[in-house]
C-alpha cells in the first residue's frame, strides 16, 4: 500500500463534517492506540526483528515452518486485499481498467513467457526483489502522512518534500547494499559495485535520512508536541529499523543483509499485517458508508485468506502436474508476478489525492459519495444471470473457500516435508507427493551425501537437472556429484550437454577439460581450457592446465605465457580450483614458478629465467620448503653453466646438494648429484670427484627406477674406465671425503 505516493490533497477542515452512520470518530486513531502503534506504525518491529535474528540459525526448519504459516495468514491475504479493493465492484474495476485489465493480461503473458524461457526469469525476480523495499517505504510514508493529517497537522509542501526525501534516501541506502559486490543467488542480478564506492554512498544516504526526517518534523513537533505526533514519529523510527539500521550494521561488518529477506522474511510479514490493518478499516468504512450493515471483518478476513491461497498455491501445483514443470521455479514465478501486479495496482489505488480515499482514511467523520455506478449492474443475459447466481450463492462460496483452505493445509504439510533438511524419509515423501520439484531432489542429494551414499546423491541431482535443466547451480552440483562418485565418463557426458545450454560457463569448460584429459582426449581438453580463458582470462587454474599441457606437447613458449598468467592471477587471489580440489597451495605456486623459469630457459630467455629462479628460491626460504629451494637452485645452476658462469653454477649446485641431504628424498638427491657430476666433468674437475658423485648417485638410486639407475651406472663406468686402477681406490670407505671435496670444488677462472 503506497498511500500518498503523490502529493496529497489539502489538509482536512478544522471542523470535520458529521460522522457517517456507524462510523464514529476516533480522533487520530484507526482502531485503538495500542493496536495502531504496534501494527499500523510498526512499533513491534524491534522485538520481532530481534527474535528473527536470534531464532533463525538455531531453529532453521521450525523457523521456516513458522514463516510459511505467517505468509499464508498475512502475506497472501494482503495481496488479496488489493484484489478485493480493485475488483470488488464494477465501478472500481472500470476506474482502474488500465491496471485491472490490460496490465493484468500483460503480466499473465509474462508468466507464460517466464515458464517457457526461464533464462529470462532472473531479470523478473531481481525486479521483484528490488521493488519490494520501495513498496514498503511507500506504505510507511503514506501512513505517516495519513496519521499526521488525522492528528490535525498542516504539513507544508516543503515539509512533505523533506519527509519524502528521507524515505527515498533510506531505500537508496538499502539498494546500494543490494548492488554491492556480486550476488550469491543465481536468480538475483547485481551490478557488483565495489564496496569502496558504495560505502560512502550508503553512509551519505543514512545521514540524509536523519537530516531530512528532522527537517520534515521539527516544526510540527515544536508546534504540536511529540505526544500528538507519536504515530508519525513511530513510523519514521520503523523506517529506520527496516532500512537504515540493517545497512549500518552491514557497513560495520556486524551482519550481512540478504536481498531476499526484504521480500520473504520478517519485514514482509510486518508489512502485510500493516496492510491488512489499514485495508480492513477502509473496507469497513466504505461498506458502512454504502449502507452495507451486514459487513463483518471475520468474513472479510476469511475472503482474504481464501483469495490469498488462490493467488499463490493452486497455480504452481497445476503447472507442475499438468506440464511436469519444476514446482520450485513455477512457485517463484507466481510469487514475482503476483507481487509486481500488487505493486502496480497498489500504487494506483491508494492515493490521498483521491477524494474518496481521503474521505475514508483522513476525514474521520467524512461520508464519501456512493455513486450508483458502484452497484453491480444487472446481468445482460440469462447465461450471465445464471453465472452470477451460481458464483454469488453462499453454498458455492463456502465450498470454494473450504476447498482452498484444504489445499492450503495440504500445501503447508508438503512444505513441512520438503524443508526438513537431512530427514530422508520426509524428503522422499515430499518427492512422492510431487515428483517434479528440483528443490526436494537437491535436498535428498544432500542427505544422501551426509550418509555417504554418493551414488544415490548423484542420482537425485540427475533427477533435479532433468526437472529443471535451466538451473546452472543444479547442473554444476550434479557434475560434482558424478565426479565424487568416480563416474568420470558420466560427468564428461553431463558437461557436454551442460555446455550446449551454458556455452560460456567457465567452470564447466575448465572441468570438462580436466575430464577430457583424464579420459584421453588431450586436444579436446586444451580446446576447452582455451575457450574458458577466452571468456574469462582471470582464471589461474585454466592457465595452469594450459601451461602443463603445452609443456607436455613440447611447446615451451606457449607454456611460458600461461605460466606467467597463472602466477599473475594466483598472486591476486587464491580461488578454489576445478573439480572442487583444495585451494592452490604455496608449494604449487613455487613449483609453477620453477616451471616458468624452466620454459624461459628453454626459449633462451636466460635473464628472465634466472629472475624467476631467484624469486622461487626466496619464496621457498620464506616458507621453509627445502625441496623446492633445492630444485630451483639446481635448475638455476644449469642456466648459469650454459652462460659460462661456472663459479656461480658451482655455488648453486652446492647449495642445492646441501639442502638435498636434509630433505629425505633420495631420488631427487641422486639426480642432483648426477647432474653435479656432469658439471664437474665439463669443468675438468679431478676424475675422483666426478666418480664419487656418480657412485653416490648410484647408491641412492638402488631399488628405484631402472632406467635412471642404468643411466647413472653407464656414466660411472665411463669414468671408472678412464681412471683405471685409481678407481679401485675410490671405495665406499673413502666416499664421504671425496664427496666433501666435490662439494667444495671451485672451478678455475676462465
Amino acid at each position: 500500500m503506497t498511500v500518498a505516493a503523490e502529493e496529497p490533497i489539502a489538509a482536512p477542515q478544522s471542523t470535520p463534517p458529521a460522522a457517517a452512520p456507524g462510523t464514529a470518530s476516533s480522533g487520530p486513531w484507526i482502531y485503538r492506540p495500542w493496536l495502531d502503534l504496534l501494527v499500523g506504525c510498526g512499533a513491534w518491529s524491534a522485538p520481532l526483528l530481534a527474535v528473527a535474528l536470534l531464532m533463525t540459525p538455531a531453529h532453521t526448519h521450525a523457523w521456516a515452518m513458522a514463516f510459511y504459516l505467517l505468509a499464508v495468514v498475512f502475506n497472501y491475504p494482503h495481496f488479496m486485499a488489493t484484489i478485493y479493493r480493485a475488483y470488488h465492484t464494477r465501478a472500481d474495476f472500470e476506474k482502474y481498467k488500465f491496471v485491472t485489465l490490460h496490465v493484468t493480461l500483460l503480466l499473465v503473458l509474462t508468466g507464460i513467457v517466464m515458464h517457457a524461457s526461464p533464462r529470462f526469469f532472473p531479470w523478473l525476480f531481481t525486479l521483484y526483489i528490488c521493488w519490494s523495499p520501495w513498496h514498503y517505504s511507500g506504505q510507511n510514508y503514506g501512513l505517516l502522512m495519513m496519521f499526521a493529517r488525522r492528528s490535525g497537522a498542516e504539513i507544508t509542501a516543503g515539509e512533505r518534500r523533506w519527509l519524502r526525501g528521507a524515505f527515498v534516501a533510506s531505500y537508496l541506502m538499502l539498494l546500494a547494499s543490494f548492488e554491492t559486490g556480486g550476488s550469491n543467488d543465481p536468480l538475483i542480478l547485481s551490478l557488483g559495485l565495489p564496496p569502496k564506492f558504495t560505502f560512502p554512498l550508503r553512509l551519505a544516504f543514512g545521514v540524509a535520512f536523519m537530516i531530512f526526517t528532522f527537517l520534515g518534523l521539527r516544526r510540527l513537533i515544536r508546534s504540536m508536541g511529540a505526544r500528538a505526533l507519536v504515530a508519525p514519529l513511530t513510523l519514521a523510527f520503523t523506517q529506520f529499523l527496516w532500512f537504515v539500521l540493517p545497512t549500518l550494521l552491514e557497513l560495520n561488518s556486524v551482519s550481512q543483509v540478504p536481498q531476499t529477506r526484504y521480500s520473504s522474511g520478517i519485514l514482509a510479514v510486518l508489512h502485510s499485517a500493516q496492510y491488512i490493518w489499514i485495508t480492513s478499516y477502509y473496507q469497513r468504512r466504505e461498506a458502512l458508508a454504502g449502507g452495507q450493515k451486514s459487513w463483518h471483518i471475520a468474513a472479510y478476513c476469511a475472503t482474504l485468506l481464501a483469495g490469498g491461497i488462490a493467488l499463490f498455491i493452486p497455480g504452481p501445483w497445476l503447472v507442475s502436474y499438468l506440464f511436469h514443470y519444476d514446482f520450485s521455479t513455477s512457485f517463484l514465478i507466481f510469487v514475482s508476478l503476483v507481487n509486481i501486479h500488487h505493486f502496480i495496482l497498489d500504487a494506483k489505488l491508494w492515493k490521498l489525492r483521491d477524494k474518496r480515499v481521503a474521505a475514508l482514511l483522513v476525514d474521520q467523520g467524512g461520508q464519501p459519495s456512493t455513486p450508483a455506478a458502484e452497484a453491480s449492474p444487472r446481468p445482460s443475459s440469462k447465461a450471465r444471470a445464471l453465472a452470477v447466481r451460481v458464483l454469488s450463492a453462499p453454498a458455492f462460496r463456502i465450498s470454494l473457500a473450504t476447498l482452498l483452505f484444504l489445499w492450503g493445509g495440504f500445501d503447508q504439510f508438503h512444505f513441512a516435508l520438503r524443508t526438513d533438511e537431512g530427514n530422508l524419509p520426509a524428503l522422499r515423501r515430499a518427492s512422492q507427493i510431487n515428483p517434479y520439484d528440483s528443490f526436494v531432489e537437491e535436498r535428498i542429494a544432500r542427505a544422501e551425501t551426509q550418509q555417504g551414499q554418493s551414488d544415490r546423491a548423484a542420482a537425485a541431482l540427475t533427477r533435479a537437472v532433468a526437472i529443471n535443466p535451466s538451473s546452472i547451480t543444479l547442473q554444476q552440483a550434479a557434475a560434482r556429484a558424478l565426479i565424487a562418485d568416480g563416474r568420470y565418463a558420466d560427468a564428461y557426458a553431463h558437461y557436454q550437454k551442460m555446455l550446449e545450454r551454458f556455452p560460456r560457463d567457465t567452470h564447466a569448460l575448465t572441468n570438462y577439460g580436466l575430464l577430457a584429459a583424464r579420459l584421453g582426449h588431450p586436444e579436446e581438453a586444451m580446446d576447452s581450457w582455451q575457450r574458458s580463458v577466452d571468456i574469462n582470462p582471470n582464471q589461474p587454474n585454466a592457465h595452469l592446465y594450459l601451461a602443463q599441457a603445452f609443456d607436455q606437447r613440447g611447446e615451451p613458449a606457449a607454456a611460458a605465457r600461461h605460466w606467467n598468467l597463472f602466477l599473475q592471477f594466483a598472486a591476486l587471489a587464491n580461488p578454489q580450483s576445478a573439480l572442487d580440489a583444495p585451494a592452490l597451495t604455496q608449494q604449487q605456486i613455487l613449483a609453477a614458478t620453477v616451471q616458468f623459469a624452466d620454459d624461459e630457459a628453454r626459449i633462451n630467455q636466460s635473464a628472465a629465467a634466472l629472475t624467476q629462479y631467484d624469486l622461487a628460491i626466496a619464496q621457498a626460504q620464506q616458507t621453509g620448503d627445502a625441496k623446492l629451494e633445492s630444485l630451483a637452485l639446481v635448475h638455476r645452476a644449469d642456466v648459469q653453466d650454459k652462460k659460462s658462469d661456472a663459479a656461480a653454477a658451482a655455488q648453486s649446485y652446492q647449495r642445492g646438494l646441501a639442502l638435498d641431504a636434509k630433505s629425505g628424498d633420495p631420488a631427487a638427491e641422486a639426480l642432483d648429484w648426477f647432474n653435479y657430476g656432469q658439471f664437474l666433468r665439463r669443468q675438468s674437475a679431478p676424475d675422483e670427484l666426478v666418480y664419487a658423485s656418480f657412485l653416490h648417485a648410484e647408491t641412492l638410486l638402488y631399488g628405484t627406477a631402472a632406467s635412471e639407475l642404468a643411466t647413472v651406472q653407464t656414466a660411472r663406468r665411463q669414468v671408472e674406465s678412464k681412471m683405471g686402477a685409481k678407481a679401485a681406490a675410490s671405495t665406499q670407505s673413502r666416499l664421504p671425503a671425496q664427496l666433501q671435496r666435490a662439494a667444495n670444488f671451485a672451478p678455475a677462472a676462465r
